[in-house]
């Protein structure tokens, strides 16, 4: 089951991470272990969805996760994560993470996921979040 297209983000909503994945994060086959890449997906799709409402977040849900490909030890790891569905007080964070190799430019998807989080009033509780910006050029 394929989810409809969303509108693309314009680069003001793209939330971007950069790493390196240092050998203390990989396994013992020299890559990236899956729980430390969730672990920086869930913070990419956290700062996106605290931007997007200037609330306190929690996640809610994770699904969709894709490992298309092994994340190497020694290579440069960006997280792109924007808004793509507003619900009343929920947001639908797509996150994207690419590889790139130290010596090159190019880049290759490594990984993508869709994340659920709830905004929340100061007393804990679900709170409205605005809705979402659509760009219009799109």
């Amino acid at each position: 089951m394929s989810l409809p297209a969303q509108p693309q983000p314009t680069e003001a909503q793209i939330t971007r991470m950069t790493q390196v994945v240092f050998p203390g994060t990989t396994n013992h086959h020299g890559t990236l272990f899956g729980g430390e890449v969730l672990s920086m997906m869930d913070s990419a799709a956290f700062i996106a969805a605290t931007r997007h409402c200037r609330m306190k977040v929690v996640t809610r849900l994770m699904e969709t996760t894709e490992f298309a490909r092994p994340i190497p030890g020694g290579t440069i790891v960006e997280l792109l994560a924007w808004v793509t569905v507003v619900g009343r007080t929920s947001m639908r964070v797509r996150v994207e993470v690419f590889t790139e190799d130290m010596s090159s430019p190019a880049r290759t998807l490594a990984c993508s996921g869709e994340f659920v989080l709830v905004a929340l009033d100061a007393e804990g509780q679900p709170a409205p979040v605005p809705p979402l910006r659509v760009n219009e050029s799109n």
